[in-house]
């Protein structure tokens, strides 16, 4: 279990800005919008996605007076959350969690690896395809490839080029034992997370982080 979360109750300014972003509602676990405000607040995305859903219920009065006073004045919304940022340490987890065990892994997810514009968000998508496909069907004209890189922003070869090095971490290929790819480090931290977990448990997650790099219209 990761750390506790700490919340604040200026928060939920950033909350309500988000739940009426259009389309107005609770928005999916991994938009980019929800992530976007997680990652700017250091709380995990389920964490934000629940507490949207209290913004649907207004469980509290004090949550029914937030909503009352900023909702339906934009204006003064966008103020709060002017001022909420400019705090001196907003956005400074160490600010915020004194004394509370900070784990960032999750963030690091979103975050670039340091070769192109990969992130382990994406070498997470990559390795839910390549347990679809087969060594001799990743190629860069696989239409599932070709669909995948469209979605997540990088070309057919840096996806193919990602699943060779899969291919050196699955221990049931013995065809691949070695390569020099500077993605082999990355690779095989999602591999050790996921590879040889549920395929489903994959499955289903990598279904809902595609909502990351679904465009917003």
């Amino acid at each position: 279990m990761a750390r506790r979360e700490e919340w604040h109750d200026d928060y939920w300014l950033l909350l309500i800005q988000l739940y009426l972003r259009q389309p107005q509602g609770v928005k999916h676990l991994y938009s980019r919008p929800l992530v976007d405000v997680a990652m700017e607040l250091h709380i995990h995305p389920s964490e934000i996605h629940q507490r949207l859903f209290r913004l649907r219920q207004i469980d509290t009065p004090r949550l029914q007076r937030l909503w009352d006073t900023y909702a339906k004045n934009p204006r003064k919304l966008k103020r709060g959350i002017k001022l909420l940022r400019e705090m001196n340490g907003f956005g400074n987890a160490s600010a915020f969690y004194a004394g509370v065990e900070v784990n960032e892994s999750w963030e690091k997810d979103f975050k670039p690896i340091g070769i192109g514009t990969l992130t382990p968000v994406k070498l997470i998508l990559i390795l839910d395809l390549y347990f679809r496909l087969t060594p001799i069907t990743m190629a860069e004209d696989t239409p599932e490839i070709q669909e995948l890189s469209k979605l997540i922003k990088e070309t057919p070869k840096t996806v193919v080029d990602v699943m060779d090095v899969f291919l050196v971490c699955d221990p049931y290929i013995s065809e691949y034992t070695h390569t020099d790819s500077p993605l082999l480090p990355s690779c095989k931290d999602v591999w050790q997370r996921f590879g040889n977990d549920d395929l489903e448990a994959l499955a289903a997650l990598a279904a809902q982080l595609k909502e990351y790099f679904v465009r917003i219209r």
